[in-house]
């Protein structure tokens, strides 16, 4: 989770991953290219949807593993009611600031996301030891080194994972060395967050930013 005291946009990027965007007291903004914009009170993002995205107030995003939602191919309008309700789960109220996640509580949070979208197809127990290896514990670990450990060949890993979560094995790779690049940076500079995580670079943690969240690694120091 991430949050914004004021306005903000970024620019366009495809998520490997489930996004919650939650104004508080103001819209989400959601624009593809060669579409018509999508504004809500709040919005709910499916993973790989290439776009770019705004809030109209200070917001709240929640970024969701993609396994953990029901697919979906379009973007989730969520009215205010909802967005209320959410953000209620987090602990944050609409007359809070996004500061007051001291005491945010995201299982909640996801809970009612869950209620508001539906539960997941349950995955085969060695893609989800698979993904958990590659996003969570280790992005390190060689993906032959990953397919040995659940017992299957790297091609046939690579095309469960596939057929599964729907995005590739290495792109769900650099989005955990990303998540440890991020959880480093408030404290750390971007070229030792980037050596931290696995990164060959600064440059390369800043590209890997950019095309999955639409952010620069300087933006997420604040």
């Amino acid at each position: 989770m991430f949050a914004e005291s004021r306005p903000f946009r970024v620019a366009h990027h495809r998520l490997p991953a489930w996004k919650a965007v939650l104004p508080i007291g103001g819209h989400a903004q959601l624009l593809q290219p060669g579409r018509p914009m999508v504004a809500a009170p709040g919005l709910i993002v499916p993973p790989q949807l290439a776009h770019s995205c705004a809030a109209t107030s200070p917001y709240l995003a929640l970024f969701i593993d993609p396994w953990l939602l029901p697919s979906c191919p379009e973007p989730i309008r969520l009215d205010a009611g909802e967005v209320r309700r959410l953000l209620a789960a987090l602990g944050t109220t609409d007359s809070d600031g996004p500061g007051a996640g001291a005491g945010v509580d995201l299982t909640a949070g996801y809970t009612e996301l869950r209620a508001l979208t539906g539960r997941p197809s349950p995955l085969d127990p060695r893609v989800a030891h698979a993904v958990d290896l590659c996003t969570s514990r280790d992005p390190d670990l060689p993906i032959t080194s990953i397919s040995t450990e659940v017992g299957l060949s790297a091609p046939r890993l690579r095309a469960l994972v596939r057929q599964d979560v729907g995005i590739a094995l290495t792109r769900l790779r650099r989005w955990g060395r990303l998540r440890t690049a991020i959880g480093d940076l408030p404290d750390s500079t971007a070229a030792l967050a980037a050596a931290t995580a696995g990164f060959a670079d600064q440059a390369h943690l800043t590209r890997t930013a950019r095309d999955f969240i639409g952010r620069t690694p300087a933006s997420l120091q604040r």
